[in-house]
């Protein structure tokens, strides 16, 4: 199962410059490689920004007069980053992917009575792996001066300040979209990053590590035999061997012992990922195969959904047949009334003409003929 992906950082005034440029596509090069330039023309604003994130939080806070002051280290604005998973999107198709994004954006204009007017900006993402909104908004809080004047405040601080406001936000985002008709799991409230092995294996520089491990040797260096110095330097300062020889063989030995220690963790760390590796490879593989046993599942549900769809047909006709059937019986030969042929035809053949009453009845005589057997069986 998917997961309902919102996520949350907070910006000052100096990162608004950078969050636009990438936002709205302004740059000629990004660093991010999975941005797809070829397909930049596939992403949509929800909410246009028609000047920079700078400019149109000054003309929203002077054009609805909000309260709060702003210092350099005050946080001004935050991006929701909304998603799932690359297969969420695949499954759901195109249209109701833009009904994700539509949805999330109403969930956020509602969500602490924000009201859509303080959103700078709702731009989705189609050129990068997975399609994605980036949905920055001023942190706007509804409340009252001093003189109990109704107010709307900057202030991020006040609009985070409950506790565990993020898994609260968790919360009711996945219930708003549930309650939407998407499939999807809760959320991460504490916004882990989850890696795959390969990523890990970037992050720690495994591969060089293991080739590190590869070229150690852990043999003790060789050094010289303070015995056999002894014996050239009977006559010399016993200094030289307890100040320089000893503290340098100590030292050595130290050392050796360090890299003996360290190459163990190592090698442990290395061992640690291997298996990773395997157990991934195994995950991938029982993936592989479930997706196999749904398409073949699939399939089976849809063969029995088009045969009951013929049988239902089939039924109908014959029902129509049977109706047809009576009507002109009844005219042929001049029988009074079809309702009495109908009731005399069922008691004199034991039959119901409806079928459905015919089915309860042959089940009813089944359960009845079976529970006489099953008392014979106990006598």
């Amino acid at each position: 199962m998917s997961y309902a992906i919102i996520r949350n950082e907070k910006y000052k005034r100096e990162n608004l410059k950078g969050i636009y440029r990438h936002n709205e596509r302004k740059n000629k090069n990004y660093s991010n490689k999975n941005i797809n330039k070829e397909k930049s023309h596939l992403n949509y604003s929800l909410k246009d920004c028609k000047h920079s994130y700078e400019k149109e939080f000054e003309l929203i806070r002077e054009k609805y007069n909000l309260k709060g002051q702003i210092k350099t280290v005050s946080n001004i604005a935050c991006e929701y980053l909304i998603t799932s998973d690359n297969e969420f999107f695949t499954n759901i198709g195109e249209i109701e992917t833009k009904r994700y994004f539509e949805t999330a954006y109403k969930f956020v204009t509602q969500y602490k009575n924000l009201g859509e007017e303080y959103i700078l900006s709702a731009k989705i993402h189609l050129d990068e792996e997975t399609p994605h909104m980036h949905l920055v908004f001023i942190p706007v809080v509804h409340t009252t001066d001093k003189k109990g004047n109704t107010i709307d405040k900057i202030a991020c601080s006040e609009f985070w300040k409950e506790k565990d406001s993020y898994r609260k936000l968790q919360d009711a985002f996945y219930e708003y979209m549930i309650k939407n008709q998407f499939q999807l799991e809760r959320g991460n409230a504490e916004n882990r990053v989850h890696l795959s092995v390969e990523d890990y294996k970037k992050v720690t520089g495994f591969n060089k590590a293991k080739t590190i491990l590869k070229d150690i040797k852990l043999e003790l260096p060789d050094i010289p035999n303070i015995n056999e110095f002894n014996k050239l330097s009977l006559n010399r300062d016993k200094k030289i061997e307890k100040e320089i020889i000893k503290p340098k063989d100590e030292l050595i030995e130290k050392l050796h012992q360090d890299n003996i220690r360290l190459y163990k963790e190592l090698d442990k760390q290395v061992e640690i990922i291997s298996k990773a590796e395997d157990v991934e490879k195994e995950n991938l593989k029982l993936k592989n195969e479930n997706k196999k046993i749904e398409r073949e599942y699939k399939s089976k549900v849809n063969k029995l959904n088009d045969e009951n769809m013929i049988l239902t047909r089939l039924l109908n006709i014959l029902e129509k047949t049977v109706e047809k059937l009576i009507k002109w019986v009844c005219k042929k030969f001049a029988v009074s009334s079809e309702e009495s042929f109908i009731r005399d035809f069922e008691k004199e053949n034991n039959t119901y003409i409806d079928v459905v009453q015919q089915y309860k009845y042959e089940n009813y005589n089944q359960d009845e003929l079976e529970n006489e057997y099953d008392e014979e069986l106990g006598n």
